[in-house]
């Protein structure tokens, strides 16, 4: 009996391991893709007599990489609820890390002409593809393996990825910015891209050292896996997909204006450099380390609801400040902007996996979990940037889009008082199925 207690503890610390390592190369990868969208990729590959509308275009061709995760989703998820979580995960891993690779290997626009940015747009799309079905399985894999009573400090872990992949891409942008100089712009900007193959390297190793989750192997014992857990998601549990999705929103879109058209807003609007904002975003990445697991033990505590609830009125809250903190260029300050824009963010972030897993049965929650996290992205991630600039652009002022950051807050927390205040379980997805079918 102990032996069989310390082979589970030694593979409950393996997954949430593997989980939060795979998590954070997936999130390396698309997190570079946003940097480089700001910084590189609208004279690279969208060069035009207006300098707004190659911006514009990059954050578009960042767009179809949100678009494209709920089709990883529901296929990813259609296969780890009939396969299982691992094998799933091996897959979107190579996915991820090939495209990411073959971005770094692509010419630009002066080479190959409107070839570059379509080709730019495929691997883009296969991007989205990978982290669409990443996060369900990732997520999946460490809470079944964890303790029930603990779920939303363990599905914090692989949340974790979303910081530390942060962390990781704007560190080796920002060493590679420093040591190619200008020619960064030129190639400095594809080492980091193609720095991906050899983390893809690390993660399948550890990924293919661990064993299926207990939960899923339970419902495969028992013959309970589903046919097609894709339609009876939608059919059964319509209702947890879309308020998953709903209750998003005022994460996803705040996140991507914090991470990624802050580069933008802060270079060409504040004239401020590079490096310090690429700074700034590494001390708001080395503090959701803390952050991210802490808010998700306290959502053990305290509730996952209220814990959420909290994350959203202070992103709310702070929508105006933030930008008047940045307004002011000085440095202390945009630190600080930065730095408190994402604590907010991730008093959703650390609680969010197990708030919207448990509301779904383990013969579908990877599929069911995975479309309403990921429909997200279409409604609010992508949009995100594009509608910011598009403000900024009209009005030539920051008030709109923090407007627009505190309409997202209103339409999740409407959202949230849909949310399941049970965990579901794997025979109510079961009556569920024979409900439907």
């Amino acid at each position: 009996m102990a032996q069989a207690t310390d082979l589970e503890r030694s593979q409950r610390r393996r997954a949430v391991f593997a989980s939060t390592v795979g998590t954070t190369i997936e999130w390396y990868d698309f997190f570079l893709y946003g940097t480089a969208a700001a910084l590189v990729f609208p004279q690279l590959f969208f060069p035009g007599e207006d300098e707004f509308a190659g911006i514009l275009l990059a954050f578009g061709s960042q767009f179809v990489g949100f678009a494209a995760r709920p089709i990883g989703a529901a296929v990813f998820g259609h296969y780890g609820d009939r396969l299982g979580r691992k094998s799933s995960l091996i897959v979107t891993l190579l996915l991820m890390g090939v495209g990411t690779a073959l971005i770094g290997l692509l010419p630009g626009y002066a080479a190959i002409g409107v070839a570059a940015p379509l080709l730019l747009t495929v691997l883009r799309i296969a991007q989205g593809i990978a982290v669409g079905g990443e996060w369900g399985g990732s997520v999946l894999l460490a809470m079944e393996w964890g303790s029930v009573r603990r779920r939303g400090f363990y599905a914090s872990w692989p949340q974790m990825g979303v910081p530390l992949g942060l962390l990781l891409s704007t560190a080796v942008v920002q060493v590679t910015s420093a040591a190619t100089g200008p020619a960064f712009l030129e190639w400095g900007w594809r080492i980091p891209f193609l720095v991906s193959l050899l983390l893809v390297a690390v993660g399948l190793y550890v990924r293919l050292r661990v064993l299926e989750s207990p939960e899923f192997a339970a419902v495969r014992e028992k013959r309970e896996v589903v046919r097609n857990p894709f339609t009876l998601a939608l059919r059964g549990q319509w209702r947890e997909i879309l308020t998953a999705a709903f209750v998003r929103i005022s994460e996803q879109a705040p996140f991507y204006l914090f991470i990624t058209f802050v580069l933008t807003y802060g270079t060409k609007q504040l004239d401020l450099p590079r490096g310090q904002l690429l700074n700034a975003t590494l001390v708001a990445s080395a503090v959701g380390l803390v952050s991210v697991p802490l808010f998700g033990h306290l959502s053990d505590v305290i509730g996952r609801r209220l814990m959420y609830g909290i994350g959203i009125v202070c992103t709310g809250l702070f929508a105006f400040p933030y930008f008047g903190l940045l307004d002011t260029g000085v440095g202390g300050f945009v630190v600080l902007a930065i730095v408190l824009s994402l604590v907010f963010h991730d008093m959703q972030y650390g609680p969010q996996a197990a708030l919207i897993a448990e509301s779904f049965g383990t013969n579908i929650r990877y599929t069911g979990a995975g479309i309403g996290y990921q429909f997200a992205s279409v409604l609010a991630g992508g949009p995100a940037p594009l509608i910011a600039a598009a403000i900024l652009q009209s009005t030539g002022s920051s008030t709109g889009i923090s407007w627009y950051i505190v309409g997202c807050c209103v339409v999740s927390l409407v959202a949230l008082v849909f949310v399941p205040r049970a965990p579901r379980t794997a025979d109510r997805s079961v009556e569920a199925a024979a409900r439907v079918t």
